[in-house]
């Protein structure tokens, strides 16, 4: 790569260069041989070395603060997960497996079913594996994978980027990612930002490039050698809101959290999160073969909204079939799942299913003192929407809405709005559909830019839909996280944001920090121009 330019998808802004330092390649598999003599010795191995493992998380935990303490609390949580080392102890004892093995086959199991789920919970699955080799590296007695220690400052250069270890990067000696794979909703693009370090993900041949330094661009996806001059992009100083989303002129923006879990919401809350834009309730069926009783829903959902009493909580229906098969509701095979029943779709043939759903949210709600709403996801028509209305009023939950990730629900938001109290723009959903690009292929990933212009002219039918009508228009994909994406949505009508917790603070400072007729003018900006980096720099022009 000595003049070659490459390029990928810019997630988090800023000009940086320096000398590469390359994060080493995850652990293989490990070998099923020699087969333990004593497994219930060799069973016993792997608790304590799970413990090791959450005690350095830990400890790097009690050394961060915000976002990137956050992250390896929750991945520490997990290396303790009492499912996954309870499945690789009985792989020990029962098929006699060493435990490195035993715990690289448990993660499997658990990395397979997230994937399957899609979405946020395929996200989780990175996740799994960075324990997973964690673990294995521990019972192994080898260095465990991740960044190394960086003796100056350096441009990281990796496959992919644990969220452990982006949380746990320092600024001052990383002055740029570039990563192989991932995509613009990933942890990399999430953290990255929320710590001032330019990103690039999805840079296809970055791995086999010879590039002793590199010039990396997290505006435009750029990258190419440099001649190893250490420049550091201008980091400003640590993001501080006040937890009220408001512009500098008072124009109100609400500033939501995206959760799946209690653990989740507890996050959020503590972020300062005004309320939950997406409540994913997948969680609670996720590794059910039976569908879940009333009275249980009702228990796993009042977990996730106690941290929010009295405060708005949008639970989103179950967003399952196709791709997200549930054992319990027996899915006929598809031969394309992207486009099959799946989301408010599998509720037309079991209704049943969806009713009793929405019986235990609005008995969640009451437990919990929560001002809930609902809204259903894959909603292609008026007609759709008005059907998932009506029941939701019958169950006793007043207000209800939809998601907008069909593109033929952006193009009639004027009648799914009649029929409906608010909308939801799931941004990720909306992208993959509206370019035809999977967003878990690393080889499309540009195409999910949630800067693309094409995508952003969808969001404003909806927004002018949404102020014509006085109804709230909200954007729960991760183009929300975004801080100059966020001021754009909101110069085109979109009423309240939601994120992941991470990425809370940042938006809601960079909020603070302008006013809306500048949004307005980003905005303008963005959806005239002809690209990503185009839309980037014209929406930057009046900040």
């Amino acid at each position: 790569m000595s003049s070659a330019r490459l390029s990928g998808v810019g997630v988090s802004s800023g000009r940086a260069s320096g000398p590469v330092v390359r994060v080493a390649e995850p652990l293989g598999e490990p070998p099923a041989e020699p087969v333990p003599a004593d497994v219930t010795a060799e069973a016993a191995r792997i608790r304590p070395a799970a413990d090791v493992v959450a005690e350095r998380l830990v400890a790097r935990a009690a050394q961060a603060i915000g976002d990137a303490k956050a992250v390896l609390e929750t991945t520490a949580a997990m290396a303790a997960d009492p499912a996954l080392l309870g499945q690789a102890e009985k792989l020990v004892t029962e098929r006699r497996l060493p435990a490195a093995r035993a715990v690289h086959q448990a993660a499997a199991g658990f990395i397979t079913a997230l994937e399957a789920a899609g979405g946020y919970m395929a996200e989780r699955a990175r996740d799994v594996q960075d324990v997973r080799d964690r673990l294995v590296a521990e019972l192994l007695g080898v260095a465990p994978p991740g960044v190394p220690d960086l003796a100056s400052p350096s441009v990281l250069v990796a496959r992919d980027l644990a969220p452990a270890d982006t949380a746990g990067l320092d600024p001052t000696k990383v002055l740029a990612l570039v990563t192989e794979e991932g995509g613009p909703t990933s942890h990399t693009a999430i953290l990255a930002r929320s710590l001032g370090i330019p990103a690039v993900v999805a840079c296809r041949g970055i791995l086999a490039s010879d590039a002793a330094a590199l010039l990396v661009d997290g505006d435009t996806g750029a990258v190419q050698a440099s001649d190893g001059t250490v420049r550091a992009a201008h980091v400003a100083g640590k993001a501080v809101w006040n937890g009220v989303g408001v512009l500098r002129d008072g124009h109100r923006v609400k500033v939501l959290g995206n959760v799946g879990s209690p653990a989740d919401a507890v996050a959020a809350a503590a972020a300062g999160a005004e309320g939950v834009g997406l409540f994913r309730t997948e969680f609670c069926f996720l590794s059910s073969t039976q569908e879940p009783s009333v009275e249980d829903q009702r228990k796993a959902y009042a977990a996730v909204l106690a941290p929010f009493a009295g405060k708005p909580v949008v639970v989103r229906t179950l967003d399952a079939g196709a791709d997200k098969p549930l054992a319990f509701l027996e899915p006929d095979p598809e031969p394309n799942p992207a486009l099959g029943v799946r989301g408010l779709r599998v509720a037309f043939d079991r209704p049943e299913v969806l009713d009793r759903q929405l019986e235990a949210i609005a008995l969640a709600a009451k437990d919990t003192g929560a001002d809930v709403s609902v809204m259903a996801p894959m909603v292609a028509t008026a007609a759709e929407a008005a059907w998932f209305v009506e029941r939701a009023r019958k169950a006793g939950v007043e207000r209800a809405g939809v998601m907008i990730e069909i593109p033929a629900a952006a193009l009639v938001a004027r009648e799914i709005l009649a029929v409906v109290d608010f909308v939801s723009l799931g941004t990720n959903d909306l992208a993959q559909y509206t370019f035809a690009a999977d967003r878990q292929v690393g080889a499309v990933a540009a195409l999910n830019d949630p800067w693309q212009p094409g995508l952003l002219r969808l969001v404003k039918l909806v927004g002018d839909a949404g102020t014509e009508l006085g109804k709230p228009v909200g954007v729960c994909g991760e183009a929300a996280a975004d801080p100059l994406l966020a001021c754009v949505l909101i110069g085109m009508g979109v009423t309240s944001l939601s994120m992941n917790h991470t990425a809370l603070t940042v938006v809601g400072a960079k909020l603070a920090s302008t006013s809306f007729d500048l949004c307005q003018l980003a905005a303008r900006g963005a959806l005239g121009a002809h690209d990503p980096a185009s839309a980037k720099l014209a929406a930057r022009a009046p900040h």
